[in-house]
């Protein structure tokens, strides 16, 4: 290339793809780990499902101590039965999935499934956090 002088000079150009290299690094992220990405950098990391609309408020109640923790969790309360719930779950690879009937709700305590692993059975809450970190 000929400079300002009229002289030959060997040009040098810095390639930055900021955006590029993010999306080829969550892609790989994802096909590492086949959409089921790890506890910490799930969009969302916990799913409460309540049993029926009875135990929504508990729900809630488990939900607003969970997002004190700064856990990034939702609440299904949709009017599906628990199995719909669960599947649902299970196919957006939710790592856990707290299910909230009447008896959980009686005992202040949630039954816990975990992604790949299944039932954990029922736990206190303060256990189920022991779990996570």
């Amino acid at each position: 290339c000929i400079n300002e002088k009229g002289q030959k000079e060997r040009l040098v150009m810095i390639h930055c793809a900021v955006m590029g290299s993010i999306e080829r690094f969550m892609a790989i992220l994802l096909e590492h780990f086949n959409g089921a990405l790890p506890f910490w950098l799930s969009p969302v990391q916990i799913a409460i499902l309540p049993l029926t609309d009875w135990q929504n408020r508990y729900a809630e109640t488990i939900y607003d101590k969970l997002k004190k923790l700064e856990f990034r969790v939702e609440v299904n309360d949709r009017n599906e039965t628990i199995g719909k719930k669960i599947r649902d779950g299970e196919l957006q690879k939710i790592p856990y999935l707290l299910i909230v009937g009447p008896k959980e709700e009686k005992e202040k305590k949630v039954a816990v499934r975990q992604r790949q692993k299944g039932d954990l059975g029922i736990m206190r809450l303060d256990k189920f956090l022991e779990l996570t970190l």
